[in-house]
C-alpha cells in the first residue's frame, strides 16, 4: 500500500466459483489495472469479458479478471524461487540453533501450511484457533497486492478455524466465510465483509467483537461493520453498524464486560482517523454473558470523551484501577479514560519519539490485575523498553537490538517472549518489498523472572507487517502472519494454501513431567471466590496461574493478562484457589488455568469462566 508506515499488504477473494477461474488466462479485452496497487482501471469489456459478464454480472467478471491477473503475476515470481527461498530459510535455522538446548531457550518444533495469511488471530475458549485476513490478488511478493484502494468485490474477507486437535494438515482447518455484505463503496457488490484490519477483543461469553474493516479507496477508508464471531456456533453474526467508519482502530474489554473501541481512518480515508470513542454493547442493551447470549443487530453507542489520536492502532489497557490506557505512537498522546465517567487525562509524555507498530504489554502483578505497562518494538534504532507505572516513565532493561513488527507474549511462567519482527514495514533489513531478510530480525527474545532480555532461537520465516503470536492451552506459542513473506517463500503457490504457522515449544516443555489438571469447575466462577480443582499431581504444584486468551492484530494485543491464584489448601487430590478480587483486576470473562511445579513447569490448562451476573 502506498501508505507503508501503517497501511496493511491487503489482497481481497471474490467468490468462491472465482478461484475455479484463477489459472484460466486473460481473456482478450479484459479490465486493466494498475500494477502498483491502486485503483481498477474499469474500462469497457468485450469479447470473452463481455460473455462472462453476461452470465454472471459485471462485479464478478472482474473479480475472475482479477484473479487471472494475479496468475500471471505468479510467472513474474517463479515457484522455483520460493522453493529454493524456503529451502534457503530452514537451512539457516537449522544452522543459527544448533548449538541451542532445548532445555534452556526452547525450540521451534513444527512448521505447516495455513489456508490464511493470519493478519488477524483469536484463542477461542473451545481451544481453537480463528485465523482471518483477505484472498490474495497478486502473488509477486515485491509488488503491491493489497485492495486497500480497490472497488467493488475484490475488496473482501475471509477467516477459518484451525482446531489444534487435529493436528497440521488441511483437515484441521474449517472456513468460516464471514457474512457477505453491499459495501457502500457506489458498487454496493455483494462480497464477505472487508473485515482485515479492524479492531477486535473478547466478549465475557466468550465471543470475539470485530469492528471496522476497509470500504476500499481514498488509500484506504474506514468501514462501519461491526460483527461478533461466536466460536459455539462458529458462526458470524452483524450488528448495527457504529457512527463512523474505521480502519486500524483499536478495541478493548472494559471490567464491566464492554467493548471500548476508538481510533482508526474514517470512512473520508487515509489521513482522517476518527477521534470518536463507541462502546458496545450500548448502555441499556446487556452485556452477552451465557455462551447462547449472541449479539444480533445490537447498536453501539458514542460516548462523551474523544480519543484525538494522530495515528491508528493505540495500545489500549484496562488496568486494575478500571481505567483504560490509552497508548498512541505519538509520544505527546498518552491517555487515560475513565469509561465510567466518560472522561480523557493526559499521561506523562512517552520518553523516546514516534514510535510505529510494536508491542506492549501489561505486566503480571501477582494476585492482583496488573497496573503497569511496558512498551517495547516500534522503532528499529531504539532497543530500550518503557515501563509505565504509577503514573511516571521510566526506562527499562533493553533488548538486543530494536525491531518493529514484533510480538511479545507473556508466558504462563510470567516470563516474556518476543517473536516476529523487521527494519521497519515491508523492510526486512534490504529494503521495503525485498523478501530477504536479515537473521537477527527472525531471532527470538525472552525477559525471565530477573527483567533481563536474552535472545533464543530463530524461527523459519521472518515475519514482520502482520505477523502475529499467541499462547496456545498446551503451552506452546503459535507463530503466523506477515502475506509478504508467506507468499515468497510458498511450496506450492497454486495449492491455496497461502499462509504458514510455526510452533514455538518453549523451555518449560523440555523439563521432564509436567503438572495434571484433571478437573476445573463447570460453571461460572465469582470474583474473590474459592473454588477447587483436581489434579493428579497435586502434592507437586506450587502455582496455579489465569492466562486470558490473546487476539491481536499488527502488533496491538488489548486481551493480555496474567494472574497468580491463591491456593488455599491441598487435601489428597484437592487443591484449593481464590479468583481474582474484582472484575478490575481480572474482566469477565474466559481464562486458561494453568497449575506449575516448582520448577515453574506448567502443565495443559484448562478453561474456566471468571464471574458472574
Amino acid at each position: 500500500m502506498r501508505r507503508l508506515h501503517r497501511s496493511a499488504l491487503l489482497s481481497a477473494t471474490a467468490v468462491v466459483c472465482a478461484l475455479v477461474l484463477a489459472t484460466a488466462p486473460p481473456a482478450a479485452g479484459a479490465p486493466r489495472h494498475d500494477t502498483d496497487g491502486g485503483a481498477e482501471v474499469t474500462g469497457g469489456t468485450g469479447g470473452a469479458d463481455a460473455a462472462e459478464a453476461a452470465v454472471i454480472g459485471a462485479g464478478h467478471a472482474r473479480a475472475h479478471a482479477e484473479l487471472r491477473r494475479a496468475s500471471k503475476g505468479a510467472a513474474e515470481y517463479p515457484q522455483s524461487r520460493r522453493s529454493a527461498s524456503l529451502a534457503s530459510l530452514a537451512a539457516s535455522q537449522r544452522e543459527a540453533n544448533s548449538a541451542l538446548e532445548a532445555a534452556v531457550s526452547g525450540r521451534f518444533a513444527e512448521y505447516f501450511p495455513s489456508p490464511d495469511f493470519g493478519v488477524h488471530v483469536a484463542q477461542l475458549p473451545t481451544g481453537k484457533v480463528l485465523l482471518f485476513s483477505f484472498s490474495r490478488v497478486e502473488t509477486d511478493p515485491t509488488k503491491e497486492t493489497g485492495p486497500t484502494d480497490r472497488i467493488g468485490p475484490t475488496n473482501a474477507g475471509r477467516a477459518y478455524l484451525w482446531d489444534p486437535a487435529k493436528g497440521s494438515g488441511a483437515r484441521a482447518f474449517k472456513k468460516v466465510t464471514p457474512p457477505v455484505v453491499l459495501m457502500p463503496d457506489g458498487t454496493h457488490a455483494p462480497r464477505p465483509a472487508p473485515f482485515f484490519c479492524a479492531g477486535h477483543s473478547f466478549l465475557p461469553n466468550g465471543m470475539l467483537g470485530v469492528f471496522g474493516g476497509n470500504t476500499g479507496g481514498k488509500g484506504g477508508s474506514g468501514a462501519k461493520l461491526s460483527f461478533v464471531f461466536d466460536p459455539w456456533t462458529e458462526g458470524w453474526y452483524r450488528n448495527r453498524d457504529m457512527a463512523v467508519g474505521r480502519w486500524y482502530p483499536s478495541v478493548v474489554t472494559g471490567a464491566d464486560g464492554r467493548q471500548i473501541i476508538m481510533s482508526g481512518q474514517s470512512e473520508r480515508g487515509t489521513g482522517t482517523p476518527t477521534p470518536v470513542v463507541e462502546r458496545f454493547p450500548a448502555l441499556g442493551r446487556p452485556v452477552p454473558w451465557r455462551p447462547y447470549d449472541i449479539p444480533l443487530d445490537v447498536s453501539v453507542e458514542r460516548m462523551r470523551s474523544d480519543a484525538p489520536f494522530r495515528n491508528d492502532y493505540p495500545h489500549l489497557f484496562s488496568l486494575r484501577d478500571g481505567m483504560i490506557y490509552g497508548l498512541g505512537r505519538d509520544a505527546d498522546q498518552q491517555w487515560l479514560f475513565d469509561p465510567g465517567a466518560q472522561t480523557r487525562t493526559d499521561l506523562p509524555r512517552r520518553p523516546a519519539d514516534f514510535r510505529g507498530y510494536g508491542s506492549a504489554v501489561p505486566l503480571p502483578a501477582g494476585f492482583r490485575g496488573p497496573d503497569s505497562i511496558l512498551v517495547l518494538g516500534g522503532d528499529a534504532l531504539d532497543p530500550s523498553t518503557y515501563r509505565l507505572s504509577g503514573g511516571a516513565w521510566t526506562t527499562e532493561e533493553p533488548r538486543a537490538f530494536g525491531r518493529t513488527q514484533d510480538d511479545t507474549l507473556i508466558l504462563p511462567d510470567g516470563a516474556l517472549l518476543t517473536v516476529n519482527g523487521a527494519k521497519d514495514t515491508r523492510d526486512y533489513g534490504f529494503g521495503p518489498f525485498n523478501p530477504k531478510a536479515d537473521l537477527k530480525f527472525r531471532r527470538t527474545e525472552l525477559r525471565g523472572a530477573d527483567g533481563r532480555w536474552r535472545l533464543g532461537p530463530a524461527q523459519r520465516l521472518p515475519r514482520g507487517y502482520h505477523s502475529n503470536a499467541l499462547v496456545l492451552p498446551d503451552g506452546r506459542v503459535m507463530v503466523t502472519g506477515d502475506e509478504l513473506q508467506q507468499i515468497a517463500n510458498d511450496p506450492d503457490i497454486k495449492d491455496g494454501m497461502d499462509g504458514s504457522i510455526e510452533i514455538y515449544e518453549p523451555s518449560y516443555l523440555h523439563r521432564g513431567a509436567r503438572p495434571v489438571l484433571d478437573r476445573v469447575p463447570a460453571g461460572e466462577i465469582a470474583h474473590d471466590a474459592e473454588f477447587s480443582v483436581e489434579s493428579s499431581t497435586a502434592p507437586q504444584v506450587r502455582r496455579a496461574v489465569l492466562l486470558a486468551p490473546t487476539t491481536v492484530t499488527h502488533a496491538v494485543n488489548t486481551s493480555q493478562r496474567h494472574l497468580e491464584l491463591r491456593l488455599t489448601g491441598v487435601r489428597g487430590r484437592t487443591i484449593g484457589l481464590r479468583a481474582p478480587a474484582t472484575a478490575a483486576d481480572a474482566p469477565p470473562g474466559y481464562y486458561m488455568l494453568f497449575l506449575l511445579d516448582a520448577r515453574g513447569v506448567p502443565g495443559t490448562a484448562k478453561w474456566i469462566k471468571l464471574g458472574k451476573r
